[in-house]
């Protein structure tokens, strides 16, 4: 029988506190949660729960004060922070609200920023960043700088450059927070896509309509999950396509 693959997201007993002056936040109390290959969870909270602190925990952009946390199957408190920001690009693809594109360069070099960072050569570059544009609807503004797009055509860009490294997670922090209602529904369409093809998304929102979109929905409060809760239908099989992850 073939061993069952690891989670891309195990998550043991985080804690988090920082220290500001002589007074101790407590930003997250003990979490553990797991996430599989091929799931679409949201996560929620008020602010001060804690969801900005996992986010960032998730991304490797912040370490934990103590417990473990396996990515794709590494325990990243064994990487210093070179070989983190290697982990960054190769294992989590990220979407912010902001969409944190370059203004000036095309749509195409937005999105083979990651690759270019990965040492790939110039002509697969292209062709991957390309593939990638065309995956979320893009494909006929490759040549337009950012700052010619809307806001919902700059997200779909954000998406692309998300998926180009082909990562085991696709990170996303209040995905449409900047969007009207027709793009916003155009972008958490590209994200259903997206799982139904296979990918694991995560996504930390404020917007119930919005992590009504999910599969799964986790409650965070004071630190600690309050609740942890299937929200969708069953997960879909993994299909073929460009939105698909390879194994």
């Amino acid at each position: 029988m073939a061993a069952r693959p690891h989670p891309v997201i195990q998550v043991d007993d985080l804690v988090r506190t920082y220290a500001i002056g002589r007074m101790r936040v407590h930003a997250l109390r003990g979490v553990s949660l797991r996430i599989e290959r091929g799931e679409y969870v949201a996560i929620m909270g008020p602010s001060g729960s804690g969801k900005s602190t996992l986010m960032n925990t998730l991304g490797c952009l912040d370490a934990p004060t103590s417990g473990r946390y396996l990515l794709d199957g590494v325990d990243v408190r064994r990487h210093g922070e070179d070989e983190l920001s290697d982990l960054r690009n190769r294992k989590i693809g990220f979407v912010f609200q902001g969409f944190n594109l370059v203004s000036r360069i095309t749509a195409l070099a937005n999105v083979e920023l990651p690759l270019a960072y990965a040492g790939m050569g110039r002509s697969e570059r292209r062709q991957r960043a390309v593939r990638a544009l065309t995956a979320v609807g893009m494909g006929d503004r490759v040549d337009h700088a950012s700052n010619e797009l809307s806001g919902g055509q700059q997200q779909r860009v954000a998406i692309a450059r998300a998926i180009v490294t082909n990562p085991a997670l696709i990170l996303a922090d209040e995905p449409t927070g900047n969007l009207d209602s027709r793009s916003t529904a155009e972008v958490l369409g590209i994200f259903r896509r997206l799982n139904e093809h296979g990918r694991t998304v995560v996504m930390i929102t404020h917007e119930d309509d919005v992590a009504a979109r999910a599969r799964r929905l986790i409650r965070l409060a004071d630190g600690r999950v309050a609740a942890d809760l299937p929200i969708g239908g069953e997960a879909l099989q993994p299909s073929t396509g460009p939105l698909a992850r390879s194994a």
